[in-house]
């Protein structure tokens, strides 16, 4: 038996004070050894593990000692959470009740029950469904699902950023009625010239904060391109908490604009209210399953944001035709093994992170 000892060590002082909380593996049959403070408080080699908590702004809760139990014990095996995925309507359901947008007819099941099927075979316990672009405003698909099973499913719905302002109360609606609790921003939604930060934007990103609601970016065409109305919004709505989907759809980098990029993406983690997907790896890595590439990015992220900041999202149903349900929660193993993060590491990115985040939704699922 393993006895994981937490110890808080405070590394800067003043009101922007960070904690790191180190993870010392004891084995419970030998005396306990004093083991050395080193310099590098990065190396995800040690047998420490490190999670860094912005003292007022975080929303986690203290950390707690912990049992791990080794090869041939019991274990509690933490809850695995898709934190980013879509359904639509099966076609006869949309002919008979839930009708596609017009020309956004799918090519792809993505019905809840084949969803349901593909958790079941990977070992999924919830995930978070986001609204997706096939139904455009029409949440009633999505919110039928969350009735449906309201303990496996979050739901995210879309912002509607219509100048009329419409949008302002069809997001209270859908938060205070139907139980979402989340809402994306798309860019592209936009009326032609406007951005994000137009006043509608703003209004928007302002409810969600008041509503307790974090807003998620699509940077489909990039972060570059949206980076200064992130910045802008968070800077002046604090309270907000921002989810990157995606990883904002930086690839690993391999010019100077792709460096630039990324590195904007690390240094976003300075607004303490930013979350980061590590989803739909494949339409990020330049490699096929299990998109090796990309060990080296999630490293990077965890190292800027620290691991309750990540979470894993597949991108269902888009992700079966590429490499398989099972096998997108699969590849995250084997990238953080290849980019030697420890066991805690994973169990933030694979359910943590975004359980903690909806205080400790999903928790009531029996493993």
């Amino acid at each position: 038996m393993n006895i994981y000892i937490y110890f808080s060590i405070e590394l800067d002082a003043g009101p922007e004070a960070t904690i790191k909380m180190v993870a010392v593996t004891v084995n419970s049959l030998k005396p306990l050894a004093w083991t050395p403070f080193l310099s590098s408080l990065n190396s995800f080699n040690w047998p420490w593990s490190f999670v860094s908590i912005p003292r007022k702004t975080s929303r986690l809760k203290p950390l707690s000692c912990q049992m791990a139990a080794s090869e041939g014990d019991t274990q509690i095996m933490t809850k695995v959470i898709d934190s980013h995925l879509h359904v639509w309507a099966s076609p006869q359901e949309a002919a008979e009740r839930y009708p596609y947008f017009p020309g956004q007819e799918p090519s792809l099941p993505g019905h809840v029950d084949f969803l349901m099927e593909c958790m079941e075979e990977a070992g999924v316990d919830g995930a978070f469904i986001v609204q997706p672009i096939n139904h455009k405003f029409d949440h009633s698909y999505v919110t039928s699902a969350l009735k449906k099973f309201p303990s496996k499913f979050v739901g995210c719905c879309l912002a509607n950023p219509a100048k009329d302002g419409s949008g302002i109360k069809q997001l209270e609606d859908l938060v205070l009625k139907d139980g979402y609790r989340a809402v994306r921003f798309n860019p592209y939604l936009w009326p032609s010239g406007e951005k994000m930060t137009n006043e509608i934007g703003k209004t928007l990103f302002s409810k969600a904060g008041e509503l307790g609601v974090p807003v998620g970016f699509m940077c489909m065409k990039g972060l570059l391109l949206h980076l200064q109305e992130i910045e802008k919004l968070c800077t002046e709505f604090p309270s907000t908490v921002v989810l990157l989907d995606h990883l904002a759809f930086c690839k690993p980098p391999k010019n100077d604009e792709e460096r630039r990029g990324f590195s904007e993406l690390l240094k976003l983690s300075r607004f303490p209210q930013i979350y980061v997907k590590f989803s739909a790896l494949f339409r990020v890595s330049r490699n096929p399953y299990p998109y090796e590439d990309l060990s080296q990015v999630l490293a990077e992220l965890v190292s800027s944001y620290g691991a309750h900041r990540v979470m894993w999202g597949s991108d269902f149903p888009f992700i079966v035709a590429e490499c398989g349900y099972k096998e997108s929660r699969e590849a995250v193993s084997y990238l953080a093994k290849q980019g030697h993060l420890p066991s805690s590491a994973m169990e933030w990115i694979m359910g943590k992170t975004i359980m903690q985040l909806f205080d400790g939704k999903w928790s009531d699922i029996a493993n």
